[in-house]
C-alpha cells in the first residue's frame, strides 16, 4: 500500500542550498528509456491530470516558487523524506527517489504542514496523490527545453517542464532581508548589504569571483543589520569560489564563510 506520512519537512536540499551529488541512479539494460537524465535538474510541475480530469498549476504565486528536483538515493536511516522534491507553490516536499530504466519510484514522501487555500491547495493535492508511487516516466523534446510526464500505475499523470538556470550575470541574487547582489557583463557588481548599497569591480572566472574594494554608502543602521553587513562585506571581499544550482549561488571565502544566495 503506497504510504504518505505528513511531517513538517525543512532540508536544506529542497530549497537547493545544498544539494548532494546524485547516486544510486541505476539504468535496467532493457529496452526500456533510461531517464537517469532528470536528475539534478529543475523541473516545473505544469499539469496534473487524475481519472482524465486536467488540473493547471495556478499561474498567480504558485508558479514562482514551484520545482521539483531528483536527486536519486535514499535518506538517512530513521530520517522521512530524502533529498528529492521541492515544492508545488506551497508546502516544501521532500521524497526518496530511484530511477531504473522508465521508471522513477518515489517513497517515503513527507510534506510541510502549511495550509494552502484554493487552487495552489487543489493542485498540491492533486500531485503528492499522483507522485508517491511507481511512476513511468517519458521524455520529449530538445535539451533544456525538455517536457517530462510521469504516470502513475492508474494511468493518472503528471506533466513538468524543464527549467532554464538564472545566468550567473544579470541576475539579482538576494543574499538576505533587503540584501543582494548582481554581476553585470563588464565585470562589475552592484547591490546591498541590506542597508547601505555597494559597487565595485567583479571577475569571474574558472569556479571563482575576484571582488575589487566595494564602495560603499555610509548610513548608519541599527546594530543587528550593520554587523550583518560586516559579515557580508568580509565574505565579498577578494577572490572566492562559488556554486550555482539552479536558483541558487553559494559563495565562499573559507571554510565556514559562506552566504547563500536565491535568484530574483
Amino acid at each position: 500500500m503506497k504510504r504518505t506520512t505528513y511531517a513538517k519537512y525543512a532540508a536544506a536540499a529542497l530549497a537547493g542550498t545544498t544539494v548532494l551529488t546524485a547516486c544510486g541512479t541505476e539504468s535496467v539494460g532493457s529496452p526500456a528509456e533510461d531517464v537517469s537524465t532528470i536528475a539534478d535538474t529543475s523541473w516545473v510541475p505544469r499539469k496534473v491530470t487524475v481519472d482524465g480530469k486536467d488540473y493547471t498549476l495556478p499561474t498567480k504565486g504558485a508558479l514562482k516558487r514551484a520545482h521539483i528536483v531528483f536527486h536519486p538515493g535514499a535518506a538517512e536511516p530513521e530520517m522521512d523524506g530524502g533529498d528529492s522534491g521541492g515544492s508545488v507553490g506551497c508546502n516544501s516536499i521532500g521524497a526518496d527517489v530511484a530511477i531504473r530504466g522508465d521508471t522513477v519510484q518515489v517513497t517515503d514522501l513527507v510534506r510541510t504542514l502549511m495550509g494552502c487555500p484554493g487552487a495552489v491547495g487543489e493542485f498540491e493535492e492533486k500531485f503528492v496523490d499522483v507522485f508517491d508511487n511507481d511512476l513511468k516516466a517519458g521524455l520529449d523534446g530538445p535539451a533544456g527545453a525538455r517536457t517530462l510526464t510521469l504516470t502513475s500505475p492508474r494511468r493518472d499523470s503528471i506533466t513538468l517542464r524543464e527549467e532554464k538556470p538564472p545566468a550567473l550575470k544579470g541576475t539579482r541574487w538576494h543574499l538576505g532581508e533587503n540584501a543582494y547582489l548582481t554581476l553585470t557583463k563588464n565585470n562589475s557588481v552592484t547591490g546591498s548589504l541590506g542597508c547601505n548599497t555597494f559597487h565595485g569591480k567583479a571577475t569571474v572566472k574558472d569556479g571563482t569571483i575576484e571582488f575589487g574594494r566595494l564602495a560603499t554608502t555610509r548610513m548608519m543602521c541599527s546594530g543587528p543589520v550593520m554587523k550583518t553587513e560586516r559579515e557580508l562585506a568580509g565574505i565579498l571581499t577578494g577572490k572566492v569560489s562559488y556554486q550555482q544550482e539552479h536558483d541558487s549561488l553559494k559563495i565562499t571565502k573559507a571554510p565556514g564563510r559562506s552566504v547563500t544566495a536565491r535568484a530574483e
